[in-house]
């Protein structure tokens, strides 16, 4: 290896998120709710969201710096979708096509989680007060205000005075992952019960 600065490829650590969604059944199950297309430029579908979901996690906060993130990996994962294809992509997204990937990925967090048992440490039970929870999932609920500095669709003002949107999500505590999450104007209420129970319903689910 030479440190002449050619060949780097920068943010590698993605290579490892999408090498954990190949091992899991995350990529393939994803792949079995789109059929493949016949064109030699067709975009498969589940490639295209584990794509922007690597890509959020680099810190892209649009679909064009998504698609700036994913050409700087083009050597590991080939040309990546363009950010219109990636918008076509989630507004085809329906009610229907939600409800089976919220499906598939219960079922692969099914099989993480059996993998977290069979290792040295076990499951990540928490503790509280010194007392370890074994058996016990729990899930944190919250909500957070996230600015938008246009008038976006979905965005109002919020009781900060400032103006965007607020989601309120719901967590694992156990393993930090997001179980699910409901994106609100930026009006909607901390405490709205029937919001509660929707995210909650999701997060149970999965």
């Amino acid at each position: 290896m030479a440190a002449d600065g050619k060949g780097l490829v920068g943010h590698a650590g993605v290579v490892l998120l999408h090498q954990v969604a190949d091992r899991v059944g995350l990529t393939a199950a994803l792949g079995r709710l789109w059929p493949g297309g016949g064109s030699a430029t067709w975009r498969d579908r589940a490639q295209v969201l584990l794509g922007l979901a690597g890509a959020i996690v680099l810190g892209a906060t649009n679909l064009s710096e998504a698609e700036q993130l994913q050409a700087h990996h083009g050597p590991l994962f080939g040309v990546p979708a363009s950010d219109s294809t990636a918008r076509r992509t989630l507004a085809a997204l329906d009610e229907r096509a939600l409800a089976r990937i919220a499906k598939a990925r219960a079922k692969v967090r099914r099989h993480v989680w059996h993998l977290l048992h069979l290792r040295p440490g076990g499951f990540p039970w928490l503790s509280v007060a010194g007392k370890r929870l074994t058996g016990w999932i729990v899930i944190d609920i919250d909500a957070t205000i996230i600015t938008s500095a246009s008038n976006k669709a979905g965005t109002a003002v919020t009781f900060k005075k400032t103006w965007g949107f607020h989601p309120l999500a719901c967590w694992c505590a156990n393993t930090q992952e997001s179980l699910s999450m409901l994106l609100r104007p930026g009006n909607a209420g901390s405490n709205t019960v029937a919001d509660h129970i929707a995210v909650l319903t999701d997060a149970l689910r999965q």
